[in-house]
């Protein structure tokens, strides 16, 4: 395989960040994508060596926190491990939703959800959790896809993937 071009194909899929929270945890994640419509599935993967992954495993529950078109500062604040207390995580005030997960107060939107189905291959783990409470805290001006936060706004040179 030539790894040049399988970088670049694979760098042409397009990445919405989000941050993924599971009980007291928070990561920066960018691969996720809706499953299914009834009942409502979404599905994350994850490094399969990370805290993210250990807290969703042991909870059985996460929350993604969707980051709007302004909040690059926020995606940038959980790639790497944060301090949380009870009433913030990586300076950022939650509160705990249904699940126990943290619902950052600062997103436009959130999914909560419990893990379904979990798939580990490769240096990731897929997770499929079932949306058991949603919340909109900003309502989104034109189309809903268009108001999120996507990896190409963070700069020409920042690329996940290959």
């Amino acid at each position: 395989m030539d790894e040049q071009a399988k970088k670049t194909a694979l760098r042409m899929i397009p990445y919405g960040l989000y941050v993924l929270t599971s009980r007291g945890v928070a990561a920066t994640v960018n691969w996720v994508t809706q499953a299914s419509f009834e009942p409502p599935l979404v599905v994350v993967a994850v490094k399969a060596d990370s805290r993210i992954y250990g807290a969703i495993r042991s909870s059985r529950a996460f929350a993604l926190n969707f980051l709007g078109k302004d909040q690059g500062d926020v995606a940038y604040a959980f790639f790497k491990s944060v301090e949380s207390d009870a009433r913030q995580i990586g300076g950022y005030e939650y509160e705990l939703g249904r699940t126990g997960s943290p619902l950052l107060r600062i997103v436009p939107a959130f999914v909560e959800c419990h893990v379904t189905d979990v798939v580990e291959r490769g240096d990731h783990a897929v997770v499929v959790g079932e949306v058991v409470e949603a919340g909109v805290r900003r309502e989104p001006e034109g189309r809903p896809d268009e108001a999120i936060l996507w990896l190409r706004d963070l700069g020409p040179k920042i690329f996940y993937g290959g």
